[in-house]
Parts: C-alpha cells; structure tokens; sequence
C-alpha cells in the first residue's frame, strides 16, 4: 500500500471545532447568550434606554404640564374597540364629585365621555435632544384638551407616565455618566497601585478603605449639602454626577488593581517596557484590553448603585430638584402616606427604579460568567 493510501486518523483530517478558532470576544458572546436571564435582562437595559433617549417623542405631554382640575386622576384604562368591535382606541372621562367628608375630588369612569387616542399625534411642540423642533408624539389624545392619564395623575395634576419616561432619561444616565467616570478613575488609579505597587499602593489602598469605611448615605448628604440651591438645575445635574463617581470608583479600583498585580510580571508587560512604552500606554495599550470583560461585568453591576443612589439622594430632597424630573424627584411625593394612601400610582417609580436594578443584575451576572470564556 502506497502512501497516498494510507488512512490518516480521524482527528488530524476533521475541522477543528468552532471554539478553538474562535476569539475571546466571540467566546464571550455565545456564552452571554446561552444566559436567558442576562439575554433579557440586557433587552430590558437596551429599550429603557431607547425610550429615554427619545423621551420628547414617547411622553404623551410635557413632564411639567399640569392640570389642577385633574389633581390625584386615577390611571385611566386604554380600550382598544368601540361599540360593534370597531377598532377605536380611546379611554373614558371622568365625573368628578367632591367628597364633603375628605374635601378632595373623587374621579369616576363616565362611559359617556370618549377620549379619542390615536398614534402619532400632533401634541405640545419639543426639541429633540435640543437640537430639532417637532411636535409629533407616539400616542396622546386627538383632543389636546381632554385628559388622558394611562398612569393616573399626580398633587399638580402631571401625566405620571409621561414624567416616568423623562424622569428615566436622568436617573439612567447619571448611572451611565457616572459609572464612566469612576470607570476612568479605578482604572488610572487602580492601575497605579497595582503596577508600581510600594508606598503608591499603599497610599492608594489606605484611601480607597477611608473612603468605603464612611456610611455611603451620610457621605452623599454631607457631600450633596454643600451645593448651593442657587445653582441652575443643569450644574446640579452635573455635580450630583461628580459626588457620586468620586464616591463610587474605589470597587473598580480594586478589580483593576488585582489584575494588574496578576499581569505586570508577564512577558509581553516586561517587553513592553524594553521596548520603551510609557506608563500610560502599557496600561492602556497591553493591560487593560487583557481583562477589558471583567471591566464590562463590573459596570453593569455598578450603575444599579449610581441609580439607587441618585434616587435616595433625591428622595430625601438633598440630591436633584424640580424642576429636574427624575425618578427619586417623583418618589418625594410619596413621602406623603395619605397620598400614596388614595393615589398609588405615585409609587410607579420606585417599581422602575426596581426593574431597572434587577435587569442591571440579571445582565451583569451573565457578564460576569461570561468574561472567561474559556472556563467550561
């Protein structure tokens, strides 16, 4: 038999399998994937944060458009047929009485008033991210005039739902905003400690155990009292960002610090230096793309804090103020138990503020069993 002939083992003529030519970042995608859990999670994450983005055009009103007369409306049901099952989506009006006893209104379904509610409505006119004047809405009344409260009303006779979705666009960006620049801050000073180590990290490590030594609450409100109330709401937007990332990057910080300790004694780290890298391009360049999953599990478990942070600091009225509408703003009307007692659509927020929690920790535990895709 010649050798042309000759039969060659099985596993030296078969394709090697997918995950061996397959690189990290692959390999944590199918294992990402295979987590149904982080796969909705991140779904949810995803469209919360395409509704906030386009805030102007999914609200049905204005955040602050108020309506005395509608004060405390309960959230209106939303039917999609009319009489003979003709296709007409409209909500009922309401007949309001007043209660001699309690001295409030009391709102009533009245059949005989239908609030027309189409698509794509004209409404009040905004600017898109500022920039471009519309006034076209994803759903709203026909009649501007009449009310529509799917979510019910609150004290000033706002559109709950239409504040839950501009009130989303603060809370889930400070957490956004916020956990990027801790994320700058753990990086450069958890990567200073862990390269050089000595008396830079000791230094660094002393500070980063001050600091999670002190009550968070009490930092933030001592930190948060100092801002003067005069301030425009859009420099206390900016400030509140800063205290929280100067409060929150010592837990990245100490990821990063753990990894560079386990990377400075590789080859390619001291090649690097022969080489004549600066200290900035070996840990931007070599280091930090090695553990760059890691770095992505810890954000998405850390912007759930920034976001219950900002929502406690605004809760207890020393974080943002009106007229910046976030969800911890709108939970300070429910500090008022008589009027969470008669109107609990006020708490509608803090079931955001849950959701939005728990799909962070959904997707950052599929991130985080993800980020060594090659652990079976």
């Amino acid at each position: 038999m010649s050798e042309a002939t000759i039969p060659l083992p099985a596993s030296v003529t078969a394709p090697p399998r997918q995950t061996e030519l397959a690189g990290p970042w692959r390999l944590m995608w199918w294992r990402f994937c295979r987590h149904r859990l982080a796969v909705a999670g991140g779904i949810v994450v995803l469209l919360m944060y395409f509704v906030a983005a386009f805030a102007e055009f999914f609200a049905p009103f204005p955040p602050n458009q108020d309506a005395a007369r509608y004060t405390f409306a309960p959230p209106q049901a939303l039917h999609l047929f009319g009489p003979g099952w003709r296709f007409d989506p409209h909500v009922e009006g309401f007949h309001v009485t007043i209660d001699p006893m309690a001295m409030r209104r009391v709102f009533r379904p009245d059949p005989t008033q239908s609030v027309s509610v189409g698509l794509f409505v004209h409404g009040a006119p905004y600017r898109l991210w500022g920039l471009i004047p519309a006034d076209i809405r994803l759903i709203g009344p026909r009649d501007p005039t009449q009310p529509m409260y799917l979510l019910g009303a609150d004290r000033l006779g706002r559109d709950v739902l239409s504040r839950l979705i501009y009130g989303g666009r603060v809370s889930l960006s400070i957490g956004l905003v916020g956990v990027t620049l801790s994320l700058i801050l753990g990086i450069m000073l958890g990567g200073l400690s862990g390269l050089y180590g000595g008396w830079i990290d000791t230094a660094i490590q002393r500070l980063i155990e001050m600091l999670r030594s002190i009550p968070t609450i009490p930092l933030w409100m001592g930190l948060t009292a100092a801002i003067p109330l005069t301030l425009p709401p859009s420099e206390v937007y900016f400030l509140i960002t800063i205290i929280l990332s100067l409060i929150g990057w010592t837990s990245v910080a100490r990821v990063v610090r753990g990894r560079f300790i386990s990377l400075r004694t590789e080859d390619f780290i001291a090649a690097a230096r022969l080489d004549g890298a600066g200290t900035s391009r070996i840990i931007l360049r070599h280091m930090v793309p090695n553990f760059a999953s890691h770095i992505i599990a810890t954000i998405s478990l850390a912007i759930p804090g920034m976001i219950l942070a900002e929502t406690a600091l605004s809760f207890l009225g020393v974080g943002l103020h009106p007229p910046i509408v976030s969800w911890g703003v709108m939970l300070q009307d429910a500090q008022n138990i008589r009027a969470v007692a008669s109107a609990q659509w006020l708490l509608w927020p803090g079931a955001m503020v849950a959701i939005a929690v728990l799909a962070f920790n959904f997707l950052g535990d599929g991130l985080r069993d993800a980020a060594d895709p090659y652990d079976n």
